[in-house]
């Protein structure tokens, strides 16, 4: 009789536990509901949580709950300050006579407001949540968000709607870029110039991919808005901000517990001013280089002038402690021919053009704090000097030592390296694991250096993402896993829980229409090897989706065959798979091709003397074709254990990695290629795995059937910015094989 009570409690607790993201710190679930009917009255204590109170109504009537929001301590639901409560946290009490919400400042109010969103959407009975008592707070300080304006421009209903979904997820910093190359996207009133013409441009090249992805890959999510074009024939796209506009996004964040950063980047990524206004460059000739565009001249007093009176206009719209600075990305070639520069480098005592720069950001940085603010740029700014008072945002993965060398000095950093946390860049399988299990504070750092950790944020490049379908498509679900690594303790995640969760949370942004990325379909490579019989197994993530499949090379739609279990082949065959949501929206389109094999056989002479590892060979290469890489200059020899960039190798890099794998048995080998930019794998002069082209970080998973014995191996790779070169192989069973073991030459 025990046993069954027990199981019974055990069970009722279970069901009524509501799957939020990120994970409360503690969290209590009792049994019962409590309902939110009739007129709700929203109290709240002291006027300061005004805002907070029309949030949540405003909450309750998207959950269909009428509710007004009142003066006072009585109410269905009350919202005050309490003490004892870590900052930005919140305690939560659902009871049977209503709901008590404590903050410790305004932000842990609007934090537990996010809670109560995310329990009324997530139940399956309009206005029913669970009774609970919550004690809750974040890791991190700074959970942020960013996203690029310039490249396409969003309205300010598409940046509102972003940041009401951030609110949900306890995000609570928004990087906005602001101005680029591209498109200059915010009022200045003293120079009109940089949104009458700066804010609309002809179709660029970056336009004309993003129409050309939306014909190969049948999305419409790649067309441009047709309400950001003006004119007739020859049409200008674009937009900006009104200062008006920018006051109505900042009070919508304010209210939601968001504090805004702008980013006004300069000294490069300034061409949509540049070509506005004369005698801000070094010379007349202006325009892109081989990857930038002209910088603007630290030599000419003018430019420095015209800065900070954009920055004058800026810091009365953001009335916050952060503004962002750029300071990426910059040639300096105009610099060591400019008359003007080599003035002010001899005239302040600098040795080069890196601290040329270095000194361009200090005065705008000495300028921003005279003004009451800290100043952020992007990791490049460590180059010349940081300043003691600059916070840096490291993105630059192929400078692993920059949060070191950043907290070394007593500086903060806030983490948004490319690989993972380039939101803009095509999700990989890997991805969700990679950002839920990312180690913010490593042990490399001391206990000092770890107090300047601020945070973590996801970026939002859009040179490719011209639609808020499709911005909301990159963010999420992987927003969602930067949201729990931001916010929950280590030694409450778990990353199987975690996925476990996604499914109601994906529910969640299906009723608010949000259109979201399904993790990647499962259960297949993108070339399966047999050699009798294959058989194509899909395992899908999202209850709400069908996927439907081809094989005779035309895109799935609507009525194309529907998976329904494994499909078996006998012979090569080709499929094209797609995710359809239940209202039929098309996800992107995953190739799986199945190829019928013969084993390759080991190879008949073998040196008499081979070593462990390979033979990596550098060539200066700055090209896209793997096939071209041996025909740059050659820069050297390289021993290496395993498929990677070698220690030293920068700037244009093309390797030919060679030598043999060593395979322990008969049997089909599993090849995961990551790179960025180009690589192929090539087995005895068969390629393998080909990911052969200009690319952010991406991976390609294909079979070989081989023979136990040695094979000739070599895999190309080629990137002139940075980049990353992995290769994982796997046997029959799925176990990953060491290199010490697998790798001679």
């Amino acid at each position: 009789m025990l046993l069954v009570l027990a199981m019974t409690v055990i069970a009722h607790t279970m069901w009524a536990q509501v799957n939020l993201v990120p994970k409360p710190q503690k969290a209590q679930w009792q049994q019962g509901n409590y309902v939110l009917n009739g007129q709700v009255e929203v109290a709240y204590a002291s006027n300061d949580l005004k805002p907070a109170a029309d949030y949540l109504c405003r909450a309750l009537d998207q959950a269909g709950v009428q509710a007004t929001a009142k003066a006072g301590k009585r109410g269905q639901v009350c919202l005050s300050r309490g003490r004892g409560i870590a900052k930005s946290g919140y305690q939560l009490q659902i009871g049977k006579e209503g709901v008590q919400l404590k903050g410790a400042d305004y932000e842990g109010v609007v934090n537990g407001v996010a809670t109560l969103r995310q329990m009324l959407l997530l139940s399956k009975n309009e206005a029913t949540i669970p009774l609970a008592t919550i004690s809750d707070a974040p890791r991190f300080g700074w959970r942020g968000f960013h996203l690029d304006c310039s490249r396409h421009f969003f309205t300010v209903k598409e940046v509102e709607e972003l940041i009401d979904l951030m609110a949900l997820y306890k995000m609570n910093r928004f990087h906005w870029h602001l101005t680029d190359d591209q498109g200059w996207r915010i009022e200045i009133k003293k120079y009109p110039k940089l949104t009458e013409q700066g804010g609309w441009r002809k179709y660029n090249n970056q336009d004309s991919l993003c129409l050309k992805l939306a014909r190969e890959e049948d999305n419409s999510d790649f067309l441009l808005p047709k309400d950001r074009l003006k004119g007739e024939g020859e049409v200008s796209y674009g937009g900006f901000y009104t200062q008006e506009d920018i006051r109505q996004v900042v009070a919508f964040a304010r209210q939601r517990g968001i504090e805004i950063v702008p980013e006004i980047d300069m000294p490069g990524h300034f061409l949509s001013a540049i070509e506005q206004y004369e005698g801000l460059s070094c010379f007349p000739e202006i325009g892109w280089g081989a990857v930038f565009t002209t910088p603007l001249c630290p030599g000419k007093d003018r430019m420095i002038e015209f800065c900070k009176d954009v920055w004058k206009e800026v810091l009365l719209l953001f009335p916050y402690e952060y503004v962002h600075i750029g300071g990426d990305e910059v040639p300096k070639d105009n610099w060591e021919r400019c008359p003007d520069c080599q003035r002010r480098i001899k005239e302040e005592g600098l040795k080069d053009e890196f601290e040329l720069q270095a000194w361009f950001i200090h005065q705008m940085e000495q300028f921003l704090n005279k003004n009451g603010r800290k100043m952020i740029g992007w990791d490049e700014i460590l180059e010349g000097g940081l300043s003691p008072t600059a916070t840096v945002t490291w993105w630059r993965t192929w400078v692993p030592d920059a949060v070191a060398q950043v907290t070394a000095q007593g500086n903060d950093v806030i983490y948004c390296p490319g690989d993972p946390f380039y939101l803009s860049q095509r999700e990989q399988k890997s991805d969700l694991r990679s950002i839920y299990e990312y180690n913010l504070l490593p042990d490399r750092l001391s206990e000092k250096q770890k107090k300047h950790v601020l945070g973590v944020q996801a970026n939002m490049w859009c040179e490719w993402i011209p639609t808020r379908e499709r911005m909301l498509y990159m963010f999420f679900p992987r927003t969602i896993a930067v949201s729990e690594l931001a916010w929950t303790k280590p030694e409450l995640k778990n990353y199987d829980e975690f996925y476990g969760r996604l499914t109601d949370q994906f529910a969640m942004l299906h009723r608010l229409h949000v259109p979201y990325r399904t993790p990647s379909l499962d259960g297949f490579y993108n070339t399966n090897a047999f050699v009798h019989e294959g058989t194509l197994r899909v395992e899908c993530k999202d209850p709400l989706a069908t996927v439907r499949y081809t094989t005779d090379g035309s895109f799935p739609d609507k009525h194309s065959t529907q998976y329904s279990g494994p499909v078996k082949v006998d012979k090569t065959t080709n499929f094209i798979l797609r995710i359809f949501n239940p209202e039929g929206r098309a996800d992107e389109m995953t190739r799986a091709d199945f190829v019928k094999q013969g084993y390759l056989e080991s190879v008949a002479n073998v040196p008499a003397v081979i070593s462990p590892g390979l033979n990596a060979a550098w060539y200066e290469y700055g090209g896209v074709k793997c096939a071209e890489v041996p025909t740059a200059p050659f820069k050297g020899n390289y021993d290496v254990a395993d498929v990677c960039i070698p220690e030293g190798v920068k700037g244009k890099i093309g390797l030919v990695i060679t030598g043999y794998l060593n395979v322990p048995a008969d049997g089909i080998y599993t090849f995961a290629l990551m790179s960025d930019d180009g690589s192929w794998l090539k087995i005895d002069g068969n390629m393998v795995v080909d990911n052969d082209r200009p690319q952010s970080p991406h991976e390609e998973v294909c079979q070989q059937a081989l023979r136990q014995g040695l094979h000739y191996f070599e895999v190309r790779y080629f990137d002139s910015n940075g980049g990353m070169l992995r290769l994982w192989v796997f046997d029959e069973q799925g176990n990953r094989l060491n290199p010490a073991d697998i790798y001679r030459h």
